[in-house]
């Protein structure tokens, strides 16, 4: 019996790990986001590499995923992605491979504790 209550609660903490129900995917042309959070609806989406505008890392203390923030030509709002979604942090290694953030701006982000980096620099 004990064992059953255990798995339980197990299965109950993997299901709300980010990586479990949040993933981002890409090919050439589009960033796809797949999200079906525990006890609610499913959904998808998908925006064009080219018409990213502005990307803006927010990192956060350990207790929270960082965030890549994709501005784009297509709507107003961003499109939010967590580092901790499986495929986000290979995502981000992408983005600065294909030098659409700065890399120094990069490691200044991922050595802060906390703050929103954005590239290009809003007013440039």
């Amino acid at each position: 019996m004990f064992k059953k209550i255990a798995d339980w609660f197990k299965s109950r903490e993997e299901s709300k790990k980010l990586e479990n129900w949040f993933s981002v995917t890409w090919d050439d042309e589009y960033i796809y986001r797949n999200v079906s959070p525990p006890g609610k609806e499913a959904w998808d989406d998908k925006f064009k590499w080219a018409d990213i505008e502005r990307i803006c890392f927010e990192a956060t203390d350990y207790m929270y995923s960082d965030d890549i923030y994709f501005f784009t030509t297509e709507r107003p709002e961003s499109y939010v992605i967590p580092t901790e979604a499986k495929g986000g942090s290979e995502l981000w290694g992408l983005v600065i491979d294909k030098k659409l953030f700065d890399p120094e701006l990069a490691i200044e982000a991922a050595t802060s504790p906390e703050g929103m980096f954005c590239w290009p620099a809003p007013n440039s």
